[in-house]
């Protein structure tokens, strides 16, 4: 399964946003990237590379490379609905990212190798697909033989599970349910989709 796995904070600092998940360097290094850091005269960064630059922002944020990120923009854009919000939508509803969102693991990374490595069930059934697309009604949940991983209980201690409203958690099964897709003011990364949309109409 191809991904990124390249240095991880200088790609954050280069966005100055922890899209990795927490950065202690990046807190202390917010600026670009370089051996002349804060003191390097930039240029106007042009519309197409605003646009690019929105787009491998939102890449490496949900773990994808430029191919599986194009086929879900083009899968957006056959779907009814605004494309920018649909892509967001349907990043969403990744298996990884359910897992990920519902505190199962510490970051998506992590979430899409316990998928691949067997660990999370929909529906009872063991999936090992990170990029499956979760629909509404769905239960993800742990393996049984895998609810004592060390990675699992220290992501699940102290998660606030009501940060997300279109998902439900059950303490007791650790299982959540896949509520509804959704809206783009609940979805709290920040991505101005539409820079995307733009990138790809051209």
């Amino acid at each position: 399964m191809a991904r990124y796995r390249g240095p991880q904070t200088k790609i954050a600092r280069k966005f100055g946003e922890p899209i990795f998940g927490p950065d202690k360097v990046l807190e202390k290094k917010n600026y670009p990237p370089g051996m002349h850091g804060l003191n390097k005269k930039r240029r106007k960064t042009s519309e197409y590379g605003t646009q690019l630059k929105e787009k491998q922002k939102t890449k490496y944020t949900y773990g994808m490379l430029e191919k599986q990120f194009r086929n879900t923009f083009d899968r957006a854009t056959r779907s009814k609905g605004v494309t920018g919000v649909v892509l967001l939508q349907l990043l969403e509803s990744r298996l990884d990212n359910v897992v990920f969102r519902l505190g199962i693991a510490p970051t998506r990374a992590s979430a899409r190798q316990l998928v691949s490595h067997r660990h999370i069930m929909v529906n009872g059934k063991l999936c090992n697909i990170p990029s499956y697309t979760v629909k509404p009604g769905d239960i993800i949940s742990v393996r049984e033989k895998s609810k004592s991983l060390e990675l699992v209980t220290n992501s699940l201690s102290g998660f606030n599970h009501s940060k997300y409203p279109w998902m439900e958690w059950d303490d007791n099964s650790l299982s959540g349910k896949f509520m509804s897709i959704p809206e783009r003011e609940d979805i709290p990364e920040n991505i101005k989709e539409q820079l995307i949309v733009e990138l790809y109409s051209k």
